[in-house]
């Protein structure tokens, strides 16, 4: 069997392309585990490289990517809608050969998305952490155990996945196919949770209680139903007046809702048609 760079305990050098909280993280990461030299950060500007670079501990701040040396492996950590561009201006750069990896962390978009690296005869690959980087210092000092998707080609993976369990991810396979799907399912899970947990404190506001108030009573509940769920299954966790039965406090409901909120009012609806839904799987 070959053996990787990682294997060999040579260090190959990492450019860092958009160094947000992903980036800063996964960069702080791999460096502390010593699997890739940290080289140059390029982002938005010369302000927020010097601080991505602060964060992760190594690094050289750029501010134009004219600036970037020659790396053994690129990460592009810009947005979704710019990968593809950051990807263009890389390789027009010059710096990308067969011997490079570059890498991108968008959870919606494939490998795909870098045919311009590829052109250049890079390997490509997607990785993508399933966590929240809200807090981009907690999640750092908790990354170990992360879930992270990647899909690639094998050159790139045999590099990368080495990296990625020195820094204790728990690594899943995906398909390049269905990346668009799986990342929906994690911001169903994220992002659309945010949104419905804060659509359920402005209801209590609405309703007389204070937010503070509010965020403690909701508190207890949103955990204990989240213990459930993932104790007993979405099916045996389900209560309330769907799971009873009890379609005319629904109805009431929704007209409340929208009365007071005609967005909210709209989610309550989609919601419960999806809830009747799962208790008749419940049911079944």
């Amino acid at each position: 069997m070959q053996i990787s760079k990682i294997d060999q305990d040579l260090k190959p050098s990492l450019n860092i392309i958009g160094c947000g909280h992903v980036g800063s993280v996964m960069g702080r990461l791999f460096a502390q585990q010593n699997v890739f030299l940290v080289q140059d950060v390029l982002t938005r500007s010369s302000a927020s490289a010097s601080d991505a670079v602060a964060f992760i501990g190594a690094g050289r701040a750029c501010a134009d990517i004219a600036e970037l040396r020659s790396a053994d492996v690129t990460l592009l950590g810009v947005p979704d809608d710019q990968i593809s561009a950051a990807c263009t201006a890389l390789a027009a750069t010059g710096l990308l050969n067969e011997n490079s990896t570059v890498f991108h962390c968008s959870g919606a978009l494939s490998s795909a998305a870098l045919s311009a690296a590829i052109a250049c005869g890079a390997a490509v690959a997607s990785v993508h952490p399933v966590r929240s980087f809200a807090d981009a210092e907690t999640v750092a000092q908790q990354f170990a155990g992360t879930f992270c998707g990647v899909e690639g080609d094998p050159r790139a993976l045999q590099l990368l996945q080495p990296a990625l369990l020195a820094i204790r991810v728990q690594l899943v396979a995906l398909d390049a196919d269905a990346k668009t799907l799986y990342h929906a399912a994690s911001v169903f899970a994220c992002n659309y949770l945010t949104t419905l947990i804060d659509t359920a404190l402005r209801a209590y506001i609405a309703a007389g209680i204070t937010p503070d108030l509010a965020r403690q009573m909701a508190q207890p509940l949103i955990s204990e139903t989240l213990a459930n769920i993932f104790k007993l299954g979405p099916e045996q966790a389900l209560t309330g007046p769907i799971a009873r039965g009890d379609l005319v406090t629904v109805a009431q409901q929704q007209a409340a809702v929208t009365a007071w909120d005609s967005t909210a009012g709209s989610l309550y609806k989609a919601l419960a048609d999806a809830t009747k839904q799962l208790s008749q799987r419940r049911s079944a």
